[in-house]
């Protein structure tokens, strides 16, 4: 399977004539390839055609809707700043959406506009009536039971979930099914598409299973029960964000300190006592497994593990790289203080200001550390500068915090918090706004 994966990367490179395409073409090759799950092996020619789709404006109306959002959207998606002025074609006088852009037959521009619209950043109100005006049609066009497969599967996925915010490995499985059904489908990209899928898939279930057993052995090792035993959400999540093979070490590196913090964030949140967080967080700073004499008894199996992991991970790194262990130390340890100081607001009963919570929430939330972690298992383009600007949690980092931190409160919210946590950002949002328990009021956050 693998000869015969290679065999056709060689053949799609010599099919990837951007020369012959015109900028149309390009743009849809592109996101085939990328929703294909594919682009990996192709990141030099996708980054040459996107420099010549970027140059290269369309031709007016050229390719219609569907062709100007994917173009949007596929510049966008690769950090390429695009207008909102290319949709002023698409616009009447009244500075709304044509009308004429209902009629059923083009289902595909609509929702092409709909997933590039979610590209938008705070203040363009454009994309905010994009949104609104291609969501509203897209409900009526499946009422109508006006629009065949695969379309209407692609529709309801984004009705649900927009694309741009769409786990990439999930659209892949979808979009490899689908593809198939469309006309002008290329068998050869289709082919490598799903040999791709399997080899790749292969390589998950490995890991899949060797983490499995390395975390039963931690799990019963430390013997913390009220600990959450979520090795498989932790994976998939870790999937959602890094699936390509070229990865794996990444990804496994990701995993295990993730299910290590789980153990002391449950630890911090729902079992120790003030005097026990203090102790731990004391612990974590020294740093030294001859200090875990400080902790009591039921810790220090954890502390000694947690420590021996990295190690570990130290081991594995080449020689040039394992001064990238010392950012993740530091961004561990600095996951301790954190804790401790939300278990002492929660201890304290301390109603904390949305501004005071939304600082420490978003550290809390594991994110900033993570970010760090990820970059540990990259090749060379993770360098100590790299390194020095995410421990500094630079916006992009926050903002991915904030995002990560404020849609686990939401949902939080709905299922009841328990007994020792402190007020979730939703609830110092209300108490500071005088809302109600309505989340719709809420969401605006």
């Amino acid at each position: 399977m693998r000869e015969r994966a290679e065999r056709l990367k060689a053949q799609v490179r010599q099919a990837f004539d951007a020369a012959s395409m015109d900028v149309a073409g390009l743009v849809t090759y592109v996101d085939t390839l990328e929703r294909l799950g594919i682009d990996n092996h192709f990141r030099d020619l996708i980054g040459g055609a996107l420099d010549r789709i970027r140059a290269e404006e369309l031709p007016e109306h050229g390719g219609g809707l569907h062709i100007v959002a994917l173009r949007f959207h596929l510049l966008r998606q690769h950090g390429i700043w695009v207008s909102t002025d290319v949709f002023d074609a698409f616009r009447d006088d009244a500075s709304g959406f044509c009308s004429s852009l209902c009629s059923d037959d083009d289902p595909r521009g609509l929702l092409s506009l709909y997933n590039a619209a979610h590209m938008a950043v705070p203040g363009e109100v454009v994309l905010d009536d994009a949104i609104a005006f291609a969501r509203g049609r897209l409900l009526d066009i499946l009422r109508g039971s006006k629009v065949r497969s695969p379309v209407s599967e692609q529709i309801t996925r984004a009705l649900d979930i927009p694309l741009p915010r769409f786990t990439r490995r999930l659209e892949t499985m979808h979009y490899i099914a689908e593809y198939e059904h469309e006309e002008t489908h290329d068998g050869l990209l289709l082919e490598l598409a799903r040999l791709n899928f399997v080899l790749v898939r292969a390589l998950h279930l490995r890991e899949l299973k060797d983490l499995s057993l390395w975390w039963r052995d931690l799990y019963n090792t430390v013997k913390l029960p009220y600990a959450r035993d979520r090795m498989v959400e932790i994976y998939f999540w870790t999937c959602g964000m890094l699936h390509e093979e070229e990865y794996s070490l990444a990804r496994m590196f990701f995993a295990k300190t993730f299910g290590m913090v789980s153990l002391m964030d449950d630890t911090f949140d729902v079992h120790a006592t003030l005097d026990e967080c203090h102790k731990l967080k004391e612990a974590m700073q020294r740093w030294d497994e001859s200090e875990v004499y400080i902790l009591p008894e039921y810790l220090r199996m954890l502390y000694i593990q947690t420590l021996s992991n990295f190690r570990e991970f130290e081991e594995i790194l080449e020689p040039n790289k394992k001064y990238r262990m010392a950012y993740t130390k530091e961004a561990y340890k600095l996951c301790s203080q954190n804790y401790l100081k939300e278990a002492i607001w929660s201890s304290q009963k301390y109603q904390p200001s949305f501004k005071e919570h939304e600082e420490l929430s978003i550290m809390t939330s594991g994110l900033p550390m993570l970010t760090i972690l990820t970059l540990m298992g990259y090749g060379d383009e993770a360098t100590p500068e790299a390194f020095e600007w995410v421990s500094s949690v630079p916006e992009m980092v926050r903002a991915g915090s904030q995002v990560t931190r404020f849609l686990n409160d939401l949902s939080s919210y709905k299922l009841g918090k328990h007994k020792k946590d402190m007020p979730s950002s939703v609830e110092t949002y209300m108490v500071e706004n005088g809302l109600t328990g309505d989340l719709k009021q809420v969401l605006p956050l």
